[in-house]
């Protein structure tokens, strides 16, 4: 008859066996579970897979994070129930954006609000969350962002800054929130344009008159133009 500390060894070999037989086939779907449900907004499945132990920084193939796939797609209660599993916040994908970046370049208000409350970076090197909102005219966004500490001066990687991006595509309501921050009026990206030469460029005429009266308002003068013919 085998002694009593061996059994309580066979008994929990037992146990850990079962334990084991049960969880395999649960956890088997497990990633491809969690990143349908981060992406589709089906956040019962996915928050019953956080609390049985999926990691909230599971990522894809692209390094799409689950909370930047929820994001993405606009789905804000999935977002809501990620953050309480303190996912990384700055985490981006291969492309280099994060859930804030892709929430605030598709308007989703409402996930870009979680985000920044939970402290989600407005500032980082390359393209940020300012750039893109400006680039799409997002007002309400370029508010909450700027109102977060977003840096209008900060250059994306072709060395425009926010106001650039919302006067080339046309965006006066971003551009008069803009001009009201300290944003440098005198910046030249890698093509050779100021704010207002490229506004001028894409023929938003009321767009470059208001940049060249602020600079005018200012006091400073334009600087002279490279532009480059490729």
């Amino acid at each position: 008859m085998p002694k009593p500390d061996t059994r309580r060894h066979l008994l929990s070999a037992v146990a850990l066996a079962l334990l084991c037989a049960v969880s395999a086939p649960v956890m088997a779907g497990s990633y491809e579970d969690a990143v349908s449900s981060a992406r589709l907004g089906d956040t019962a499945q996915l928050s019953d897979l956080l609390r049985r132990g999926i990691d909230p920084d599971t990522v894809d193939a692209n390094g799409n994070s689950l909370l930047i796939l929820a994001a993405r797609e606009g789905n804000a209660a999935t977002v809501k129930a990620l953050l309480q599993y303190r996912p990384r916040l700055g985490h981006r994908n291969q492309a280099g954006d994060s859930a804030l970046m892709l929430a605030v370049l598709r308007g989703h208000e409402e996930v870009a609000e979680l985000l920044i409350a939970a402290g989600a970076p407005v500032n980082h090197e390359g393209w940020t969350p300012l750039h893109y909102a400006a680039f799409e005219g997002r007002e309400a966004l370029v508010d909450r962002l700027l109102a977060a500490g977003a840096d209008p001066g900060a250059l994306a990687p072709n060395q425009a800054n926010a106001l650039m991006l919302a006067a080339r595509n046309g965006h006066i309501g971003v551009v008069k929130r803009l001009l009201k921050t300290p944003v440098d009026l005198n910046q030249i990206n890698d093509a050779g344009y100021t704010a207002d030469a490229w506004a001028l460029s894409n023929g938003n005429t009321d767009i470059a008159e208001l940049i060249r009266a602020e600079r005018a308002r200012r006091g400073i003068e334009p600087p002279g133009l490279r532009i480059e013919i490729q």
